[in-house]
């Protein structure tokens, strides 16, 4: 039987305000650092608390503690905390994970953003859903930066044309970038997936197509988020350093993700 990550990891489930609370400090202050070591200001870096499988009572916790705005990467999963949890109208949700064109239709409807578009077919659907619904949609291009077969997201070389194929949606407003670097415990492996996407990003802004911003780079969790700071990241999505370990493996997490050796800390959000 597999042990359970809860037991081992550093980050022990945290289950009232004050916990909370004191660790969303911890995580700012170690963003801080990071800012400081590379010379940015911490207001240029976003802390995105991911919350998938924290129980909405939980939730409840974080907004006290502060939070607000989420982030899941299981659509399912988001749209249940958000009818759940729709007396907190200042709560705001993010998508984090790979979506299909069939459930489009529900990000549409709560959203403020969504991190993960690879597809010109969830892109379509999304436009087209969001018209409907009369509203604009943030978004962020996901990009495979590790190479691994096992991961969503497009090959660098794929992201410009992408990027032009975009243009027609108006309801889809691009800001950047996004990506899940190498699950590793060799820190230059990690730091080299950052770096590619930074590169890229600001490769592509050179020729970007009208309407289409690259200013945000997605990157970053909670085993490598000061990593990721150092090579420019602006947004840092964290879940298991602000709400404590999970009980599952990445797989269950992440579809399509590979197992992985390194320690359930330095994988995941």
């Amino acid at each position: 039987m597999a042990s359970d990550p809860t037991l081992t990891s550093p980050y022990p489930p945290a289950a009232t305000v004050a916990q909370i609370r004191a660790n969303l400090a911890s995580v700012r202050q170690r963003i801080d650092d990071a800012c400081s070591r590379s010379g940015r200001d911490p207001a240029t870096v976003r802390l995105l608390p991911v919350s998938k499988t924290v129980a909405v009572e939980r939730l409840r916790l974080a907004y006290a503690a502060g939070c607000r705005e989420l982030g899941e990467n299981k659509v399912q999963e988001a749209r249940h905390k958000h009818q759940t949890l729709a007396d907190l109208t200042d709560l705001r949700w993010s998508v984090i994970g790979h979506l299909q064109t069939n459930k489009a239709r529900y990000v549409a409807r709560f959203a403020s953003e969504f991190q993960a578009l690879d597809s010109v077919r969830v892109a379509e659907a999304l436009d087209r859903r969001l018209q409907k619904e009369g509203r604009a949609l943030d978004v962020m291009v996901q990009v495979n930066t590790s190479d691994e077969d096992s991961k969503y997201g497009l090959a660098p070389n794929q992201v410009a044309p992408f990027l032009k194929a975009l243009t027609p949606f108006s309801c889809l407003r691009v800001r950047g970038l996004m990506t899940l670097a190498l699950w590793s415990s060799d820190t230059d492996r990690v730091r080299a997936c950052f770096a590619r996407l930074r590169q890229l990003r600001d490769r592509l802004r050179q020729n970007a197509p009208d309407g289409i911003e690259l200013t945000q780079l997605s990157m970053g969790m909670s085993g490598d988020f000061e990593t990721a700071i150092e090579e420019g990241a602006t947004v840092v999505r964290v879940g298991q350093a602000i709400f404590g370990a999970r009980p599952l493996p990445d797989s269950h997490y992440w579809p399509g993700a590979a197992p992985s050796p390194t320690p359930q800390s330095e994988q995941t959000p």
